[in-house]
């Protein structure tokens, strides 16, 4: 899988996630000059986990992103398509619980989650609105949905410049940090084709989540998407 158009089948999705499992981590903070860990930190205030609620961390790989959830005293599942990142998450984390999980199909009951969040993932499922529909489905009513993302620079002259890297420099940092840098034209390709904040937010809109709000992490970089599930007699 090398192109963005990327019809996406998820089995090599799943395969390309095996093979980068191991340095998966240590990629992303160096691709991202370690700003990932400052997303990471704004994620976990926006979902704003609390003792006792139930939080599903979708496509949460090595389990990294879930442990602020776990620290905060939540009940948090850590899920993933990929069976190489679920390996090594329980092996990094063993107090975490680690489930397969395909985001189109959640094996979830409906209303079972206060929290639902994704980060980096949604970009990578073959259909995002289904996703996004099970994500609904399984969060109780008035419950709340955050997507982490890459997303569109909202600088003009800053975005010419985020489009130069993503396909000149991001690609031979992979090649030094990565376990598999051949899997790595595939996600800088796909990030350019991402629909841009006031896209996704309409999408979340036709999905059925209410109170639609995001926030740019450096400066469109990032961009950080919540949402809520509809509670009873809730108006818009």
């Amino acid at each position: 899988m090398t192109s963005a158009d990327l019809s996406k089948r998820p089995e090599e999705v799943s395969a390309m996630f095996d093979q980068v499992a191991p340095g998966y981590d240590r990629t992303n903070t160096v691709m991202t000059f370690g700003q990932v860990g400052q997303w990471r930190q704004a994620t976990t205030r926006a979902v704003a986990p609390r003792p006792g609620e139930r939080v599903l961390d979708l496509a949460a790989g090595t389990g990294t992103s879930s442990v602020p959830f776990h620290q905060a005293g939540a009940d948090v599942v850590s899920a993933d398509f990929s069976e190489g990142m679920l390996a090594e998450g329980r092996r990094r984390y063993p107090f975490l619980t680690f489930e397969w999980a395909d985001a189109t199909a959640l094996p979830f009951d409906d209303d079972s989650f206060d929290a639902v969040t994704i980060s980096y993932g949604l970009r990578n499922v073959v259909d995002m609105d289904k996703a996004m529909s099970e994500a609904l489905r399984v969060l109780k009513p008035g419950g709340r949905y955050v997507i982490c993302e890459f997303s569109t620079p909202t600088w003009r002259p800053f975005a010419k410049v985020y489009d130069w890297w993503l396909g000149n420099v991001l690609p031979r940092l992979a090649q030094l940090a990565s376990t598999n840098d051949a899997a790595y034209p595939y996600l800088s390709e796909s990030i350019e084709a991402w629909p841009d904040q006031r896209s996704l937010a309409r999408h979340l809109r036709a999905a059925g989540f209410k109170h639609v709000q995001w926030r740019n992490l450096s400066g469109g970089i990032v961009a950080l998407h919540r949402a809520w599930k509809p509670a009873a007699k809730d108006e818009d």
